[in-house]
């Protein structure tokens, strides 16, 4: 497959086919990560005796951070992002490697920390012919639909 464009990232107008139901793909994985992570944490909580309840907000955002660096690292997608055929590229076209996925798992954490990122995050994946959000403007990474799975 050969982009002609700015970078080597799939253009929106002469492969839309790349991002055909993107947005609704990633809200769709966000939520199965969310309760994969919840249930993960969960799992967790008996094995400390009972004692991480007493830091169960700390936990969940810690198993949700390495959860997302380890599986963003493996083949560039979340569980729920595979699960819906999506995938990250990052600036050059390829998969994350395991930096990538660290700096998109750090920024995706600060800007969910934060109301008014999100806001803008939601905001710019419904504008963006790429369906980009915060994070992946910064970081230069897209998602689109898996090239095996299309």
């Amino acid at each position: 497959m050969s982009f002609t464009m700015y970078s080597t990232q799939p253009d929106p107008e002469r492969h839309a086919e790349f991002y055909d139901g993107v947005l609704m793909k990633r809200f769709l994985a966000w939520l199965f990560d969310l309760v994969l992570i919840a249930i993960i944490t969960a799992m967790i909580v008996p094995f400390t005796a009972f004692t991480a309840l007493f830091f169960l907000p700390v936990l969940f955002l810690t198993v949700g951070f390495v959860y997302r660096w380890l599986t963003l690292s493996g083949r560039s997608a979340t569980w729920g992002m595979r699960l819906v055929s999506i995938e990250f590229l990052d600036r050059q076209g390829s998969r994350f490697d395991s930096a990538t996925a660290l700096l998109w798992t750090i920024g995706y954490s600060v800007s969910m920390a934060f109301v008014l990122p999100q806001i803008l995050s939601a905001v710019l994946m419904i504008l963006s012919p790429r369906v980009q959000g915060l994070t992946d403007l910064v970081v230069g990474s897209v998602a689109i639909n898996s090239p095996a799975m299309r």
